[in-house]
């Protein structure tokens, strides 16, 4: 998508574009590529490795086809926005099955290789042959993304993960080949026997196979992993736009027919019946009715709509027929605009980059220049060229530690296991480096800390009223209706005063409220100008109770029969019982709560009040919510966000750490780096633990990934390293890593689910 901004009289016009960049392999890459497009003139680019993508900035006289060339000299792909896909295609472009198909082949033939390295009892004549024949495809075809990558990274003079990988591997298996070619180790009946003494042995006479095998299905084992995780970048924005209509009934020439939604033009009439979704933005024509617009908005309290509101699509009517003229189609609905929000906050969003990496850029030029200076000692000290190449060879091959392939995805697969039993979803690897940092946790009001449902909460009879009788028949009359606060009146009377008695003559008065007849009485139940227009007035103790609920942004609904006003009603969003305590231990871990809302700031402040939170957020639009995190970040906090609605999708995104309430929007959900099964706020404090004790095992496992071999490295060097301690080193670490990932099972929840 391409878009024309108004620039500065130094620039003139700017333009905004979005390049798809395929080729990266870690958040180095990402960096590479950001600054060879930040050189050119003008031009401005955040390129994110997670999603990847780049968003550019650029004058309007530069050719777009400038930025692709930029890319691709720097080693990667870049293509241009175009038409969306159709699914088929998509599917096929799918980077996870490749690795999948990949992965499968290299478990395959990578097993047999490493059982008859490690077992000299199956090693029967030939075998190193067969080891061969097998490890080939593996290290050609299975790890050929570690060697693109490495070559690429070679180009621009960097050292990755990647170059590791490729150098361990390919140095094993080329010495491995000489040696079965040129040296002893092809001759029948040759054995690794099981030893790990150490001492000199001839370099032409062993075979490191198994190595190369191992750490290649490894190493893609966490790739995969963490490829799914990726894939899932994109869902956000397609879940928000399947939440709009699929069709609508339009009106020509006084008849409805019905069209898909693509099909809808602005200016055009469509008709919107009880339970259906309001298909585009649009201005009420003709009907009355309350809209629930709290999947956009969060506000729990329904809107009522008359001739001349406007209404948002995707909304739901909840009352009566609407017939709306279309506003806005397509790309310019309050709908698309949400999702354009969540995918800038996605490409925006830093990406982490991985710890391996980090490591690798300063392990691999240590290990380069370790193993030439082991050939260059070697040859120096007089001894054959032969037994100082097996020495340099053994560093580069030692040096390629296995375990680093399952020092992420095994603490991630235990750690989202635990966290699934828990009710906690942890989308990936990259979502665990936020918790650490994060010191500010923004609560979202409705469907977060509170119900997200409209709940009776007070009943104030007036002097000489029976508080049990107004419920029976305000509950009655009520029940006839189908407007959410009657809803929760009705359900409310039940719970207090049992089975309710039928209602007569029941009238809906638009915008005011309903009158129907209970056991002989005419029931009023709505606004105080309902009851005035029928001689009812308030007393003062009902007027203030009135406006003491109004105050606390509580809907009052007034009841009266037989010339009095008898009752005031409370209809409100509650807290949720666990929300208190839930703030407490967010606290408790070093953050600081802040509550943020569209609902009035009195309504805010008593739900801060009662859970505990002293910096409230009010009267925020939902467009506005990913504002806020921002100017939050640019005070230099580092911020987790918990919602749960659609109008929270893009700040969910936005944030350092996304928290979404499972109980919520798909949306939401999708944009979120941590999903809480359970709508208990408590999970939230559960989750950034388990998060941050997930990340401290994988800094674990990594350290000693490399430990273990690091530890080799003296004996590879002094000519010492036999087959044996090679593949030992290997398997220790990875018991090691395997092991020490499987202590996440032991966590627990601060507070046991009832």
């Amino acid at each position: 998508m391409t878009s024309t901004l108004p620039g500065s009289p130094a620039t003139g016009e700017r333009r905004d574009l979005e390049l798809a960049i395929g080729g990266m392999t870690c958040a180095s890459c990402a960096m590479r590529i950001e600054r060879k497009l930040n050189r050119l003139d003008g031009v401005t680019a955040s390129v994110n490795y997670a999603t990847e993508k780049a968003k550019v900035s650029f004058p309007a006289g530069l050719d777009p086809a400038t930025l692709v060339e930029q890319v691709e000299a720097a080693g990667y792909t870049a293509t241009l926005p175009r038409a969306e896909a159709p699914e088929s295609e998509k599917d096929t472009d799918d980077p996870a099955r490749s690795l999948r198909q990949r992965l499968t082949g290299s478990v395959v033939l990578s097993v047999p290789v490493v059982v008859l390295a490690m077992v000299p009892a199956l090693q029967f004549t030939y075998w190193q042959w067969i080891s061969l024949t097998l490890a080939a495809p593996v290290v050609g075809w299975a790890a050929w993304p570690f060697h693109k990558a490495a070559l690429t990274n070679l180009r621009h003079g960097a050292a990755t993960m990647d170059t590791l990988v490729s150098l361990g591997t390919l140095a094993a298996f080329a010495w491995s080949l000489y040696a079965l070619l040129f040296g002893t180790a092809g001759v029948p009946g040759m054995t690794h026997p099981f030893e790990l003494t150490i001492e000199r042995i001839s370099g032409d006479g062993a075979i490191y196979l198994e190595v190369a095998a191992g750490v290649t299905t490894f190493i893609l084992a966490g790739r995969y992993f963490e490829a799914r995780s990726k894939r899932r970048a994109g869902a956000a924005l397609r879940a928000l736009l399947e939440l709009g209509a699929k069709d609508v009934a339009v009106l020509r020439d006084g008849r409805e027919e019905r069209v898909p939604v693509e099909q809808l033009a602005v200016g055009a009439e469509f008709v919107v019946r009880p339970g259906e979704k309001i298909a585009t933005d649009g201005v009420v024509v003709d009907g009355s009715s309350a809209v629930d617009a709290s999947l956009l908005t969060g506000e729990s309290v329904p809107v009522e709509v008359g001739p001349g509101d406007a209404v948002t699509g995707a909304t739901v009517n909840s009352g009566g027929r609407l017939v709306v003229r279309a506003t806005r189609v397509g790309a310019d609905t309050q709908l698309a605009q949400m999702a354009k929000l969540v995918e800038e906050a996605q490409t925006g969003k830093a990406a982490v980059q991985r710890l391996a990496d980090r490591i690798a850029g300063v392990f691999v030029p240590v290990v380069i220049a370790l193993a030439i200076g082991t050939l260059a000692f070697w040859l120096g000290a007089g001894g054959t060229v032969s037994a100082a190449f097996t020495a340099a060879v053994a560093v580069l091959i030692i040096a390629c530690p296995c375990a680093l392939g399952l020092a992420t995805p095994t603490a991630l697969l235990v750690g989202t296991g635990r966290g699934a039993q828990l009710g906690i979803l942890i989308k990936g690897p990259e979502v665990l480096e936020s918790t650490r940092r994060v010191d500010t946790v923004v609560l979202d009001k409705t469907g977060t800390v509170t119900t997200g449902r409209m709940a009776l909460t007070a009943v104030h009879p007036a002097d000489g009223a029976d508080a049990e009788e107004v419920l029976r028949l305000a509950g009655a009359l009520e029940h006839a209706s189908e407007h959410p606060v009657a809803k929760a009146i009705a359900a409310g009377a039940r719970e207090r005063v049992g089975e309710l008695p039928p209602v007569e003559g029941f009238t809906n008065v638009e915008g005011l409220g309903v009158q129907g007849i209970v056991d002989g009485k005419a029931v009023l139940a709505g606004r105080a100008a309902l009851l005035a227009d029928w001689g009812q007035h308030l007393s003062p103790e009902l007027a203030e109770a009135k406006a003491a609920a109004e105050r606390q942004g509580r809907t009052a609904i007034v009841v009266g029969w037989d010339g009095e006003a008898r009752a005031v009603l409370v209809v409100a969003d509650t807290v949720k019982p666990t929300s208190a305590e839930a703030v407490r231990q967010l606290r408790g871990l070093g953050l600081t709560p802040v509550l943020l809302t569209g609902d009035n700031e009195d309504a805010a402040k008593a739900v801060a009040a009662e859970v505990g939170i002293e910096r409230v957020i009010a009267e925020v639009l939902p467009r506005d919510k990913v504002d806020v995190v921002r100017r939050l970040q640019d005070e230099g906090k580092v911020v987790a966000m918990v919602g749960d609605g659609v109008n929270d999708a893009a700040a969910l995104a936005q944030a350092d750490l996304g928290l979404a309430m499972g109980t919520g929007a798909d949306v939401a959900i999708e944009a979120s780096d941590l999903t809480l099964v359970r709508g208990d706020l408590r999970v939230a404090a559960d989750a950034i633990r388990l998060s941050r004790r997930t990340l401290r095992t994988i800094k674990g496992n990594l350290f000693w990934a490399f430990a273990y071999n690091v530890a080799a490295l003296p004996l590879a060097a002094a000519g010492l390293l036999n087959p044996m301690i090679a593949g030992a080193a290997m398997a220790f670490s990875s018991v090691f890593v395997v092991s020490n990932s499987l202590r996440l099972r032991g966590f627990r929840a601060a507070t046991p689910s009832s």
